[in-house]
């Protein structure tokens, strides 16, 4: 039995990728800590902001596999998505070589459609940007509602 994966694989941000709402629960500027490496928020209590425990390696597979990676999120605060995906530090894939460096993890990411807008907005747009057909793009999204994207035929 062979596995193919297919040519895109786009991923929501808030509770997809992170455990929060960006434009509602993290507060700018957003800043890295310098020994650390965690980027946190301007909270008197300050929150972290990083990716679930699996993402990292999830991303490095897609990449190594040569998939297209996309965000598609409608949050309210594109800028600071973006900014905490550029703050965000991948570390290396396991098992590379000892002198590899953490990645920032908009690097990961082909495609960014990341405005408040329908998921169908941003996948015809990432339709338009790529030629990837539909029904080679898989979306992973905790919101019902966005389940919109299956009438395109993702």
């Amino acid at each position: 039995m062979t596995t193919r994966l297919p040519k895109l694989v786009a991923f929501d941000l808030d509770y997809t990728l992170w455990d929060f709402w960006i434009d509602t629960h993290v507060h700018p500027p957003l800043k890295r800590h310098h020994v650390t490496g965690k980027v946190i928020d301007s909270q008197r209590k300050p929150k972290t902001i990083d990716f679930y425990r699996d993402v990292p390696q999830i991303m490095h597979r897609l990449q190594a596999a040569g998939v297209t990676i996309a965000a598609c999120s409608r949050t309210d605060a594109p800028s600071l998505a973006r900014e905490a995906l550029d703050l965000i530090l991948i570390p290396p894939r396991t098992g590379s070589d000892s002198s590899a460096k953490p990645i920032p993890a908009i690097k990961f990411f082909d495609q960014l459609e990341i405005y408040p807008s329908s998921k169908i907005r941003h996948f015809k747009k990432l339709h338009e940007k790529t030629g990837i057909p539909y029904d080679e793009m898989l979306f992973f999204d905790d919101e019902w509602r966005n389940q919109e994207v299956e009438e395109l035929g993702t």
